[in-house]
């Protein structure tokens, strides 16, 4: 059992320290090949942040374990907002006035349906996840047109270019550090999973999921603290829809993953009603303060202890 916390504390670390480096690289490489920063943030940026998820639910696929990509997937869109909005809440609140965020959340509200429509009908096979990254794709082409056209702001950038030798050294690390991280985790999770007679989606849904949020709840706290709470909900967001459609499009390709009987019963709706949370505040530019922060947290605690008697 000491092993396998320790495996775990191992992997939470290696997938958070290995997946700050391979974005810090990505995002580096592509300015130096002089990529728009519109473009970067909307692609490489994304994609280098659910990195950790990605590089689990794969691991975890490729080893016979649906129920934790699964539950990676599910559990860390609850947790972003639940969770991570909920914390940064209580440090800042949080509004937007951002109209490109409202088409972000009508994305990730489709893409939530979407993905609850294809749960029903699995498991979930190679089609299933090359319909999930053809919906990423459009909603990258809309968001790519209207950044270049000057109609939505470009993400902020907290990398520039560096020199050929920095890149290099970041990219190594982070592609190193993401999947020895993976690995141990996911072992780490199952194994404890069965000494403790939790079943694998449970794990998935909580422990692996929690950890693999940590960049972005570290992110969200990060911006709080210097006065940009709002940029939090664009993490939210984003991380959701391409939680759904980049994960679980790709993971999808090495199944069949067969959905689990809660998951359908009770997880995705739980998903969707979280994602719809967000929309009155959004959509009526109402702050999520400390009360509705604290309500967030409340709810995520509510829901953990469920899981788990």
């Amino acid at each position: 059992m000491i092993v396998d916390i320790l495996f775990l504390v191992a992997g939470l670390a290696l997938l958070v320290f290995g997946g700050d480096y391979l974005v810090r690289g990505a995002v580096a490489l592509a300015l130096r090949l002089g990529i728009a920063p519109a473009i970067v943030g909307l692609t490489v940026l994304a994609f280098g942040t659910s990195a950790p998820e990605l590089i689990v639910s794969l691991a975890a696929a490729i080893g016979g374990q649906p129920d934790i990509a699964l539950g990676n997937v599910v559990g860390s869109n609850i947790a972003n907002v639940l969770l991570i909005l909920g914390a940064t809440a209580l440090i800042a609140p949080v509004l937007s006035h951002d109209e490109e965020l409202k088409s972000g959340w009508f994305y990730a509200v489709g893409a939530s349906l979407l993905m609850i429509a294809l749960c029903f009908a699995g498991p979930l096979v190679w089609w299933h996840g090359a319909l999930l990254l053809a919906a990423l794709a459009a909603v990258l082409f809309a968001q790519i047109r209207r950044a270049r056209a000057g109609q939505a702001p470009a993400p902020e950038l907290e990398v520039g270019p560096a020199a050929p030798r920095q890149i290099a050294i970041w990219l190594i690390v982070g592609l190193i550090a993401l999947p020895i991280g993976a690995q141990l985790l996911v072992s780490g999770a199952s194994d404890i999973a069965r000494s403790f007679g939790i079943s694998e989606a449970v794990i998935g849904l909580t422990l692996v999921a929690i950890g693999t949020s940590l960049p972005e709840l570290a992110a969200s706290a990060a911006s709080a603290l210097r006065g940009r709470a709002d940029m939090a909900l664009g993490n939210v967001i984003g991380s959701n829809l391409f939680n759904i459609c980049s994960i679980l499009g790709i993971t999808a390709f090495f199944g069949p993953l067969a959905v689990p009987g809660q998951m359908l019963r009770f997880d995705l709706w739980v998903m969707l009603a979280t994602t719809l949370i967000i929309g009155p505040f959004l959509l009526r530019h109402i702050a999520i303060g400390r009360v509705a922060g604290a309500a967030l947290l409340a709810a995520y605690a509510a829901y953990t202890v469920w899981l788990l008697i």
